[in-house]
């Protein structure tokens, strides 16, 4: 209680200072007849700049939690969080940064802990067969990232500092210049804690003993997240050149420096001095661009080159102070990537697009130690290049202006392997003007290759795995209603299915490793739901909801591989049934506050839903509220804001056996020339 007046009190000195009127404009209604035809029968989350800029604590894996229908499977605070759509899994979900993918090749899966929401301008997330019209290989869907022009006026500087729970330290700072032809910005990130946070761990229990030593209670303990510190570095750099004759040069360049222990686990009985468990990484990720824009007509190169590096040592102590490696593995990425596309408007009736993008992997992975046990002999790993092509064609027709069609052809090719025809149909329509009733539906089919670590990861890999495939069909009903400057309402509701041939998991073998197969057929299926409201209250309050609500039924259809097999029928593995989110959102001259709060259902951790020894995770639901005061000078804007996260001290689980942090505060203080 003390701690909570503390903060309170911090909170009130923080944003005393007084308040100035502004009005905030509530944003017109989005008519489905005026949408770029490139959007034709397109299922997308596009996420609000408010919500990327909320503060710089955030990675897209926060923003994503509270924000779409979408699953966030994360295994603690600054740790490994992954995202699927749909019940899928997260390989199943493409990422491209500035149109490059970005989803590692070894693991086919993308860490949102790694991205900071302040280096992104643009996010949108692609649901289901909508994915074909960027890449192929999203069953579940994809999620576009992207950063655009400062749109400065000659210099500007911007200085954030946040101070937090657990000694938390995050730094941001943005420095751009800008005039007619040039845009130049540098972003840096800062994030350090030795999130050393306490929760009560369930999975333990202490005995209480009386004069006798005979058990007459027990408890369970309070403890201390162990070996679980950070500190991340990004850093962002941006070149835009606009000739002003319809071509456009851009340079992206984001480094990233990475040093995070792996916190220990709630079974875990040992001391933290006796182990070290770390994991490094550096990246740098660099694309250059060229846009050429005609009335009528759009081509536009571009070229990039990803490097990254990976470390994870685990260490023990042998009993006599000395630190002995157990595990040193490392592994490097390196890929070239290049792509063209056109664009071509015939009217306004008729658009044709292609698209031809290619990424050439340089892969290595191994463990130094076992060439240390082995003499250099002999190599715990693998080295492999795999190129990547993926090319598609498009015809968007829009016949009347109540109607539009859209055929999609792709197909990719995996080192030698070439997919069948991928075919992707869309349509749309407005049901009725008045309300802006619209109505979408489309079909596709998909293929995702295994990844390097499903093929070739030492012990394990299975090198005769079969690509997953299936077909996945979409349908959706959307409104659209309001009155300028007073409110706006809009809502949308989407009936997905999906079937998958060839699922790959990982499961255990009798030599004492785990090994990929090809044993699933999975039907996913459900509805998402979408709602978003702004009210004018007065002129200077306004008001802000919106809610998201996804039922994912994600079943394992495929045959039993044994008579012991309890996995058919069952929902998979870590897929909630159901998700939920709300935000709420009040403004008052430039005071902000903010409501967010998430849910997820129950979570099973085996194939076959057993919930005996810790075969599920029970539901849970987080809320979080900030208050924010914004206050502009002659030449600067100052900002102050207090965070508080997981308001009701929730105690839950993502993941078995990883803790997360209970209620925990945040101030952020700004200044901006």
């Amino acid at each position: 209680m003390r701690r909570l007046c503390y903060i309170l009190t911090a909170l009130s000195l923080t944003f005393s200072a007084m308040a100035e009127e502004r009005t905030v404009a509530i944003r017109e209604i989005t008519v489905l007849g005026q949408r770029p035809m490139k959007e034709i029968g397109v299922q997308q989350t596009k996420l609000d700049s408010v919500a990327l800029k909320e503060n710089i604590s955030l990675s897209m894996a926060d923003v994503l939690t509270f924000n779409s229908s979408i699953f966030v499977k994360s295994y603690g605070r600054a740790t490994l969080s992954t995202v699927a759509f749909r019940g899928t899994s997260p390989s199943h979900t493409q990422v491209s940064w500035n149109g490059m993918k970005i989803n590692n090749p070894m693991l086919g899966m993308t860490d949102f802990s790694m991205i900071p929401s302040y280096f992104i301008d643009d996010a949108s997330l692609l649901h289901g067969t909508s994915s074909v019209n960027e890449t192929g290989g999203g069953l579940g869907g994809a999620v576009k990232l992207s950063t655009k022009p400062a749109d400065a006026d000659g210099f500007g500087v911007q200085y954030i500092q946040g101070i937090g729970s657990f000694k938390s330290f995050d730094e941001f700072l943005r420095l751009t210049y800008g005039n007619d032809h040039w845009q130049i910005s540098t972003r840096a990130v800062y994030s350090s804690s030795p999130n050393d946070y306490k929760f009560l761990n369930r999975d333990k229990k202490e005995n209480v003993y009386d004069e006798n030593m005979n058990i007459i209670d027990q408890y369970y303990p309070v403890e201390r997240n162990r070996s679980g510190s950070y500190k991340d570095l990004h850093i962002l750099q941006e070149v835009y050149y606009n000739t002003g004759k319809g071509d456009r040069l851009g340079l992206n360049a984001w480094y990233i420096n990475s040093n995070r222990e792996l916190a220990m686990l709630t079974v875990d009985h040992g001391s933290d001095t006796d182990f070290d468990n770390r994991q490094r990484e550096q990246t740098f990720r660099g694309v250059l661009s060229w846009d050429h824009i005609r009335r009528n007509w759009k081509v536009a190169a571009k070229g990039g080159y990803t490097y990254t590096w990976m470390a994870y040592d685990y260490k023990r102590d042998l009993g006599n102070g000395v630190m002995a490696h157990m595990t040193r593995s490392r592994s490097s990425i390196n890929t070239i990537y290049g792509q063209a596309e056109g664009e071509y408007y015939i009217g306004n009736k008729w658009l044709f697009t292609a698209n031809l993008s290619m990424h050439q992997h340089f892969v290595e992975s191994r463990d130094k130690n076992i060439v240390l046990q082995q003499g250099g002999n002999g190599i715990l790993g693998y080295r492999k290049a795999r190129p990547e092509l993926s090319g598609s064609v498009s015809a968007k027709w829009r016949p009347t202006e109540r109607l539009g069609m859209s055929l999609v052809i792709r197909e990719e090719m995996f080192g030698r392997e070439w997919t069948p025809i991928i075919p992707a149909f869309f349509i749309d329509g407005v049901l009725s003007k008045r309300g802006n009733i619209a109505a979408k539906a489309s079909v596709s089919r998909n293929c995702r290759f295994p990844t390097l670590n499903d093929l070739y990861f030492l012990p394990g890999g299975n090198p005769d795995l079969k690509k997953e495939s299936g077909w996945s069909y979409d349908a959706a009903l959307s409104f659209a209603v309001g009155k300028q400057n007073v409110y706006s309402l809009s809502g949308s509701a989407s009936w997905f299915e999906s079937f998958i041939k060839d699922w790959i998991i990982w499961l255990p073998t009798t030599k004492g490793f785990f090994s990929p197969d090809n044993i699933k057929d999975v039907h996913a299926y459900g509805v998402e739901l979408q709602m978003d409201l702004n009210v004018a209250l007065t002129k200077e309050w306004q008001l802000g909801l919106n809610g998201t609500f996804s039922w994912t039924p994600s079943i394992n259809v495929g045959e039993p591989r044994t008579p012991a097999d309890k996995s058919v029928g069952k929902q998979l593995p870590y897929v909630p049934e159901c998700s939920s989110t709300i935000t709420g959102r009040l403004s008052w001259r430039r005071w902000v506050f903010l409501y967010k709060w998430c849910y997820y259902s129950e979570r099973y951790t085996m194939s076959s839903n057993d919930i005996s020894l810790s075969g599920k995770l029970p539901p849970y639901f987080m809320s979080n509220i900030s208050l924010e005061k914004s206050i502009p000078l002659k030449h600067i804007e100052l900002s102050a804001k207090g965070v508080i996260n997981n308001l009701f001290n929730e105690q839950y689980l993502s993941v078995l056996s990883r803790p997360m942090p209970g209620i925990n505060f945040q101030i952020f203080l700004g200044i901006k020339f």
